[in-house]
């Protein structure tokens, strides 16, 4: 069952990555989407505020509700 939710998780973080637009942006190349991953990360290892993750949270929750809303 773990192997199950983690093909799921792995899924749907890909459609994460889809629904953000980064595939068409950067024409599919894997190494640019994982720096850009790499750089969020490193960014919110310094965010000791949590400024950053409340930003990034706003704005997915927003693209949530504008897919919603356009469904």
């Amino acid at each position: 069952m773990k192997r199950k939710e983690r093909t799921r998780q792995l899924i749907e973080l890909g459609g994460l990555v889809a629904k953000a637009g980064l595939v068409e942006l950067t024409d599919d190349d894997r190494a640019v989407i994982l720096g850009l991953l790499v750089e969020a990360s490193a960014k919110l290892r310094v965010d000791e505020t949590g400024i950053q993750l409340a930003l990034w949270r706003r704005r997915g929750k927003r693209a949530f509700a504008d897919t919603h809303d356009t469904d």
